[in-house]
């Protein structure tokens, strides 16, 4: 090889070996290899006296890796929506007896029908029963509203008090037998669960704080034994202290519709502003709270439902006045009733404990 051959500044030059050239043995740590970079051409050779680059991964290796990359982002995606997921069906399934201020979950009104009277009847109705209370005093006709799919049903204490047996009628007109789980006369309120009972439509527990006069309102009940009647009006009035009889003291054991069927018919008796409203409540009474509202209320809405544009329950109806108990009262017998009154769900939903433990009974 001449001198102008050699490669210019790639290798030192070598002693000649006696025939006029010199020699140039490739160097034995530079053996042609896969170029730096990916792709073929020439062989890309390292600075004299500098290390050999590391071979990049092969395509394979590079495509390998990624699937294991994406599997473990799909296993803490996984994992995140696992535990949503489970959060979830513990809400859903959690009666929430704590809770006061959020919403326990049941049937609601569509987005197309809400605020209409109309959408919250169609939607309500199959939630709410007509309950039948046999004692020793006679029947009583009452309502109440399902919270859960397999029967447990809340309602006032003076409906089922003392009885010796429940019946419950849906709305689709089937009947079953209930048991008392629970009461508590300083609420007025009960917890029945029918026998046997599943795959039920439930109400949804609003809540009570977010209420405010003038807000529309729809109660759902069986007035005078009437399954699922319809009224609609305005809440009239927050946190109303209305006294009513506990169990026993009223001479009506039963309350509501006391004989109905026998000539009965006397409503429960309350007591507003230091007045006594459709009898006589006795000496051992409890007050609560009420939400006041002008929806039509009369003997066998007691237990139902006073529920808002949403579908949402804000009250158990619990008490209405009489214009036939104006007599004897003081007040005139004149001008428009529109005067009933309901616990406040929150009551409710903070009693649900008690009342499921018996508690009270």
């Amino acid at each position: 090889m001449t001198e102008s051959q050699r490669p210019s500044g790639e290798y030192p030059m070598y002693p000649s070996y006696g025939n006029g050239d010199a020699a140039y043995p490739p160097p034995p740590s530079y053996q042609p290899a896969q170029p730096v970079g990916s792709g073929g051409g020439d062989p890309v050779w390292p600075a004299p006296g500098q290390p050999e680059p590391a071979p990049e991964p092969s395509a394979s290796r590079r495509r390998a890796r990624r699937p294991i990359a994406l599997l473990a982002a799909v296993a803490i995606a996984a994992a995140i929506i696992g535990g949503g997921t489970a959060t979830v069906i513990g809400q859903l399934t959690d009666h929430g007896t704590d809770t006061t201020g959020g919403v326990i979950p049941g049937t609601t009104v569509s987005q197309s029908s809400k605020g209409t009277v109309s959408g919250v009847a169609a939607a309500l109705s199959p939630t709410i029963v007509e309950i039948s209370a046999t004692s020793n005093a006679g029947q009583s006709t009452g309502s109440g509203v399902v919270i859960t799919s397999d029967g447990e049903i809340v309602t006032n204490n003076h409906v089922v008090a003392g009885s010796s047996s429940v019946k419950v009628t849906l709305s689709t007109g089937k009947t079953y037998t209930a048991d008392v789980v629970g009461t508590d006369p300083d609420k007025d309120l009960a917890l029945i669960k029918l026998q046997g009972a599943s795959g039920l439509k439930t109400a949804t527990l609003g809540d009570s704080s977010k209420v405010a006069v003038g807000d529309q309102v729809v109660a759902i009940g069986s007035p005078e034994g009437l399954t699922g009647t319809v009224t609609s009006g305005i809440v009239s009035a927050l946190d109303r202290d209305v006294t009513v009889a506990k169990e026993g003291d009223s001479g009506q054991d039963q309350g509501q519709d006391q004989g109905q069927g026998q000539g009965g018919g006397q409503q429960w008796p309350f007591e507003f502003g230091g007045q006594q409203f459709n009898g006589d409540t006795g000496d051992s009474t409890t007050t609560y709270k009420a939400l006041q509202t002008d929806a039509s209320l009369n003997p066998g809405n007691s237990g139902g439902a006073l529920i808002n544009m949403n579908g949402e329950i804000i009250g158990i109806n619990s008490a209405m006045y009489s214009a036939s108990s104006a007599e004897g009262s003081g007040s005139s017998g004149a001008g428009s009733v529109g005067l009933g009154f309901a616990i406040p769900v929150n009551t409710l939903k903070a009693d649900l404990h008690t009342l499921r433990a018996g508690d009270g009974s």
